[in-house]
């Protein structure tokens, strides 16, 4: 059953109902799940892959196919859901997941690199459907909740940071060849996301005016070049384009890096729950940050914590140089992320949401595919102090388009 926004989130008193608050915890449950599967590939995949494929330069290609799934499926999935709904959209999602995670296994389980990449591709479909939650979460609160329940349901990347990274120490050497067992519990993890989507109540899909009669003009789609062509929205798209980007440019190299330096497989580990948990702890707090301070103010905090992470990486290669940048790296991703999300959802009607919310995840996972790619690349090309110079001129970009949205005018429903 499905229930309408205004019912589901609107109390006399005007906060949350506790049928919205119960729904959002369910949504960060099912993040916390998602989110945790893809920590774990991130974790394990290129470490995995060097453990049979020669060409080093090439491990991190599946996650780059991971996105470029992505890019390819953001549409598709988008476009079902508005049609579908949103709950039968993302069981969907998380039963290829399932399939994905099984087909990435059995590349491992088989030596064959080229199965490990076409499974990230089907993944990507899942990994597509998880980053449309933050979008979900705001058509389950009233317009003034926009950046906390984006923030709230962000924040079950927590729980991620914990179990993900821990499955993988717990789980890589389990059984032969090692980390066959981390694809295994990442596919129990999608099936348990299915079992959690199935308990929330999402709005119910609004129906199309009958035969005859036009829509209201405030409530009829624009093309999507007309709202990609609002500067608010270019701003904020390239904003997190970049953040995005910068964020999974080192995180991708990490692990590399880290090995690289003579330091254990369990550092890499290690570092990258620390990474996780700068991601995502913040969304704790980012939503209310936004609302005291205003969006454009949280996200250059967001830019500056970026580069001081930058800074630390280039100060030295120990395990806490690693362990403070990627935290402070997680940091800034998430002032820039949560801040660029809420100004796009501030930028579509709700007719328009599913074409909107896809160019973004378009845009912003083009991006990644390209920075997955190239992190693994260049840091067995250049080494990671390169890529740190490198990330200091995508910190540039950003400011830049961040300084950009301070020019246009915020609305009002972007800071509360």
């Amino acid at each position: 059953m499905t229930v309408g926004i205004a019912g589901a989130a609107g109390t006399a008193g005007g906060g949350l109902a506790p049928r919205a608050r119960g729904n959002l915890l369910l949504l960060a449950g099912c993040q916390a799940l998602g989110q945790a599967a893809n920590t774990m590939m991130f974790a394990a995949t290129a470490l995995s892959v060097v453990t049979f494929y020669d060409n080093r330069d090439l491990a991190t290609l599946p996650m780059t196919m991971q996105h470029l799934g992505i890019m390819l499926w953001v549409f598709p999935a988008s476009l079902l859901m508005q049609r579908i709904g949103r709950r039968a959209g993302f069981m969907l999602g998380a039963v290829v997941g399932l399939v994905g995670a099984g087909i990435v296994g059995l590349g491992l389980y088989l030596a064959s690199f080229v199965t490990m990449c076409l499974g990230a591709v089907v993944l990507g479909y899942a990994v597509a459907n998880v980053h449309m939650y933050r979008f979900a979460a705001v058509e389950l609160v009233p317009g003034a909740y926009r950046a906390q329940a984006i923030s709230w349901v962000t924040a079950g990347g927590v729980v991620a940071g914990i179990i993900g990274p821990g499955l993988v120490r717990w789980s890589h050497d389990q059984i032969l060849p090692l980390y066959l067992m981390t694809y295994a519990v990442m596919a129990g993890l999608h099936l348990l996301s299915i079992l959690g989507m199935a308990f929330i109540r999402f709005p119910a899909i609004a129906a199309p005016p009958p035969p005859g009669i036009a829509p209201r003009p405030e409530e009829a789609p624009r093309p999507l070049r007309v709202i990609a062509a609002q500067p608010r929205f270019v701003a904020a798209v390239l904003a997190a384009m970049v953040a995005y980007g910068a964020m999974a440019f080192l995180m991708g190299a990490s692990p590399l890096a880290i090995v690289a330096c003579g330091l254990p497989h369990a550092e890499a580990h290690w570092v990258l729950f620390l990474h996780v948990m700068g991601m995502f702890v913040p969304s704790f707090f980012t939503g209310s940050l936004i609302a005291r301070y205003g969006t454009t103010q949280v996200m250059l905090a967001g830019v500056a914590i970026l580069a001081l992470g930058i800074v630390v990486a280039l100060m030295g290669e120990s395990a806490w140089h690693f362990r403070i940048s990627m935290t402070l790296n997680g940091v800034g991703w998430n002032f820039v992320f949560v801040g660029a999300t809420t100004l796009v959802t501030t930028c579509y009607r709700l007719s328009e949401r599913g074409k909107v919310q896809a160019l973004n995840d378009f845009m912003v996972f083009g991006t990644t595919a390209l920075a997955t790619f190239l992190a693994g690349f260049l840091q067995e090309r250049l080494g990671w102090y390169p890529l740190n110079w490198f990330g200091v001129i995508l910190c540039v970009i950003m400011l830049g388009a961040v300084v950009w949205l301070r020019m246009q005018r915020e609305p009002a429903g972007a800071a509360g």
